[in-house]
């Protein structure tokens, strides 16, 4: 199975970010689509259901800016790493994801020091190991470090590395939950909505069973799937017409 088929899997089977946590690391970063992300300050107009007061505190905090253009930057990256672009769909960062991150961090403030602590962290991380930060560092290299904080279950073999992997662990799980939420990530699970469906009422043999049949006269006229859209109509005494 592949990676993302493996995320996929895991977020259709439960919504608990625990179960997503477990998800597969990708191999291969797309560094010409790694750019500071244009969070644009008209979407919320779009929004369905919003109060007046919902979409001006929205606007309030698409108008604010959390991420340098650095860290921003290293979470575009990080994004792709855990969801590249595959044969099923474009990137995380082709789905804002990234824009997607930086609004949960103001709007939900207790993610802001995990996250600018977790960019800190692999920043000296990999200046410890290269010479420079996260961002300057090629794809192997950049791999090297996430493949050490990628399994939540090496935290006891890697004590080092604990800060890293809780760090990683929040950063998938918020990706996964902004790409699947997108028009693109909802189409990769062939989600379709509720759609009407054709019934031809109970079963001709569970009906043989408890030796009951429709009357012939209304099976020719309800079970119609040519004109099942037709409302019926009624006489006065409630007789069903057509």
């Amino acid at each position: 199975m592949k990676r993302r088929e493996t995320l996929k899997t895991l977020l259709v089977g439960t919504v608990a970010g625990g179960a997503v946590a477990g998800g597969m690391v990708g191999c291969k970063t797309e560094p010409e689509k790694i750019e500071e992300a244009n969070v644009e300050t008209d979407i919320v107009e779009g929004l369905y259901g919003r109060t007046p007061k919902e979409k001006a505190r929205d606007q309030a905090l698409m108008n604010e800016t959390f991420f340098t253009e650095h860290e921003l930057a290293t979470v575009a990256i990080l994004c792709d790493i855990i969801l590249p672009k595959d044969e099923l769909s474009g990137s995380a960062t082709e789905a804002e994801v990234p824009i997607f991150i930086e609004f949960i961090a103001k709007d939900m403030p207790n993610h802001q020091l995990p996250l600018r602590g977790g960019i800190m962290w692999l920043d000296h991380e990999t200046n410890r190991r290269f010479n420079k930060s996260f961002k300057s560092c090629n794809e192997a290299e950049q791999l090297a470090v996430v493949e050490e904080i990628a399994w939540p279950d090496q935290a006891e073999e890697l004590p080092h590395m604990t800060q890293g992997i809780k760090f990683f662990d929040l950063m998938r799980n918020l990706t996964l939950t902004g790409f699947y939420t997108t028009k693109m990530g909802i189409e990769t699970l062939g989600y379709k909505g509720n759609i009407p469906n054709l019934w031809d009422g109970v079963p001709e043999e569970v009906m043989a069973e408890h030796d009951v049949a429709l009357d012939e006269e209304w099976l020719a006229k309800c079970i119609n799937h040519d004109t099942r859209e037709t409302v019926a109509q009624w006489d006065e005494e409630g007789n069903l017409i057509a």
